[in-house]
């Protein structure tokens, strides 16, 4: 795809969803973490709801210090895969506290060296928390851009290579609001509803599962 087409494609969104941002609730870079961590292979809706009160009782990583492991999986149990994110939680709570006086990095590098944080999570916290120009791929994000044909490729890694190409500078963290938009309201995994979107025009190149 042309990067004259690609921008067309953004700008149709961005008529769209005028009122994109971030759907987790967080208002620090550590929330930021911990809230992005939780997501997995979860609602930010369901995360919302668990952080509401979590965030409340341990604002910080020296708290979480307190919790044993099967204290903190009650606390996240409906976030889905609680036993391996509590671990990693607290995993990398004692590094924060260690290495970092409690505060979270601001480098990829460091980020990723976190148990936990690969990729999209280092990008999503670089992004939200530090206001760095990112395009993390989450499964909306790699669904979407493979399907409409901005990018083509079969991880997300190499996804957001391409994104990044395609994308220019200054516009990417709000592309990567605008796709994972799409994805939950028009461009769904299942039964996407075509007939309601705005690139259904010769846009979209309809790449469908």
């Amino acid at each position: 795809m042309t990067k004259e087409k690609a921008l067309k494609i953004f700008e149709a969104l961005s008529d769209l969803y005028p009122e994109e941002r971030a759907e987790l609730h967080f208002s620090n870079p550590f929330e930021t973490l911990i809230a992005t961590m939780l997501s997995a292979q979860c609602t930010d809706k369901r995360v919302n709801m668990v952080t509401e009160t979590l965030f409340r009782d341990y604002p910080d990583a020296k708290s979480y210090l307190a919790l044993t492991q099967e204290q903190l999986e009650s606390r996240i149990r409906e976030c889905g895969l609680y036993r391996m994110k509590a671990k990693h939680i607290l995993e990398a709570c004692e590094i924060l506290v260690k290495d970092y006086d409690g505060q979270v990095p601001s480098t990829r590098k460091e980020l990723m060296s976190l148990p936990g944080v690969g990729q999209k999570t280092a990008g999503v916290v670089l992004l939200a928390a530090f206001g760095d120009d990112q395009i993390p791929v989450d499964t909306h994000v790699f669904r979407v851009s493979n399907r409409i044909g901005i990018a083509k490729a079969n991880t997300p890694d190499k996804v957001e290579i391409q994104l990044r190409d395609i994308i220019p500078e200054g516009e990417r963290s709000r592309t990567h609001h605008l796709l994972i938009w799409h994805g939950r309201r028009i461009c769904h995994a299942r039964h996407p509803e075509c007939e309601k979107c705005p690139l259904n025009n010769g846009l979209c190149e309809k790449n469908l599962d």
